[in-house]
């Protein structure tokens, strides 16, 4: 199963999420490695060549201060500054001035206009009155005279009145110039805090994104950390594919137990080979196919599933029936869901189950209580397990010569029991510290495990 995501680069997404976090990771990591590895190998192959330098490109230099780094002057911050508070206080102030003395200006402008207009017309009236008296009353000098200190008196009156008018009309602009300034000051404290507010929560967003992508990159160094350590550990314990199944054979050669409830005797184990470096090989996938090969026809307890004597194994599983069979032609013989050193079956295998009944199983139990359930979405099993605040489950590959949890191609076991007795004692992933205890057994004594053993 491993080799043929590498090998296709893609893993489909209903598979992908049967996958814990750990899984994941590790099985990205991989991924990423074999690309790696294809883009060196064909870089190694088809060698590109150098790109000729230009000399003719333009570029800029920066200016560098005493410790050979950029230069970089930050208002507010260097020697002699202001503080950034004080300078930006005093343009807001110089900038709400400015502005109120414009407008000031202009109704300046606007009042002069109407005390011109306003006391010019007076004076044209005026005039026009004394012409007009005085055209009249030429002859009489005495008469005249009166009229014209009559005319300088309201002359005098005029400018007076007009000078008033004048400075209410100065102070009336000042205190409109002072009001619209504190008016335009309050405005921009207000714009501001609103900055300085919306500042604060794109940071706070800024530093949340920074937390995921630090958290994702912790996660990622963990998975890569356990991928190692699982390494190093079956390389300390020398775990190879067959040692558990020879030791299986020489036990079950010498223990003279009888043959396990619902065990067909046409069903023989595959043999093992023992290996001058170990002591112990993997089983020959090669001679188990050849004895798988020469059946002569198909058993009693097949016949019922198909007519054809030679099955081939789909990519995935299509059927409950075709994951029967398969369990009942390749499992069986390779003791999967017996227990180690004995026909019986184990108690923590629970057969064809879903999802919902395994979580159903294990919602009373205690923190490290587990099953095994023999999983519809590949040709392997699936090991639900209890946490303290919920379940976890992780996917076994068993569609080659051996048992491994997905993702994690180098903890190899021969059987099914060696992957269980190994996660007794070390730990399935070091972030989720995962270590088997208790086995979840079966509610019935009746149960078949989903029609796996009749």
């Amino acid at each position: 199963m491993m080799r043929q995501i590498l090998q296709d680069m893609y893993i489909e997404p209903d598979l992908l999420a049967e996958l814990n976090e750990e899984q994941k990771h590790i099985l990205f990591y991989k991924i990423r490695e074999e690309q790696v590895r294809r883009w060196n190998e064909r870089e190694s192959r088809d060698p590109r060549p150098a790109v000729r330098k230009r000399s003719d490109r333009r570029g800029i230099q920066w200016r560098l201060g005493s410790d050979g780094e950029v230069w970089v002057w930050v208002m507010g911050q260097a020697p002699g500054d202001k503080p950034f508070e004080d300078i930006v206080e005093e343009l807001m102030e110089e900038r709400a001035r400015k502005q109120a003395q414009q407008e000031a200006q202009e109704l300046r402008r606007v009042k002069e206009a109407e005390i011109e207009k306003k006391f010019r017309d007076a004076m044209a009236k005026e005039k026009a009155r004394f012409v007009a008296e005085k055209w009249r009353e030429e002859m009489d000098d005495r008469k005249a005279a009166k009229q014209q200190e009559e005319e300088d008196r309201i002359r005098e009156k005029l400018k007076k009145c007009e000078e008033e008018e004048r400075k209410r009309g100065e102070e009336e602009i000042r205190q409109t110039e002072e009001r619209r300034a504190k008016e335009l000051y309050i405005s921009l404290k207000h714009e501001e805090k609103r900055n300085e507010r919306d500042d604060k929560e794109w940071q706070e967003q800024l530093r949340r994104s920074k937390a995921a992508d630090k958290e994702m990159k912790c996660k990622a160094r963990r998975a890569r950390d356990e991928y190692k350590r699982q390494s190093l550990r079956t390389i300390e314990k020398g775990m190879v594919a067959g040692l558990s199944g020879l030791f299986h054979k020489t036990q079950l050669n010498g223990s003279g137990h009888g043959r396990p409830h619902g065990v067909v005797s046409d069903h023989p184990a595959p043999p093992t080979e023992h290996s001058s470096a170990t002591g112990a090989g993997p089983v020959s996938s090669a001679h188990y196919r050849r004895r798988q090969n020469r059946r002569p026809s198909c058993s009693p307890v097949t016949s019922s599933l198909t007519e054809c004597p030679v099955w081939i194994r789909p990519s995935r599983p299509n059927s409950r029936e075709s994951i029967i069979r398969w369990f009942r032609e390749e499992q069986r013989p390779r003791r999967a869901g017996y227990e180690r050193s004995s026909n019986n079956i184990a108690p923590w295998f629970h057969g064809i189950i879903s999802r919902q009944e395994s979580e159903a199983l294990l919602m009373n139990a205690a923190e490290g209580c587990f099953l095994v359930r023999v999983s519809e979405r590949i040709w392997g099993y699936t090991l639900s397990y209890r946490t303290a605040t919920g379940f976890k489950h992780f996917l076994i590959d068993a569609s080659g010569d051996y048992y491994s949890f997905l993702g994690v191609d180098q903890n190899r076991h021969a059987t099914l029991a060696d992957l269980i007795d190994f996660h007794k004692e070390e730990v399935i992933t070091t972030s989720g510290g995962e270590l088997l205890q208790d086995s979840c057994r079966l509610r019935s004594s009746t149960a078949d495990q989903g029609g796996l053993f009749h």
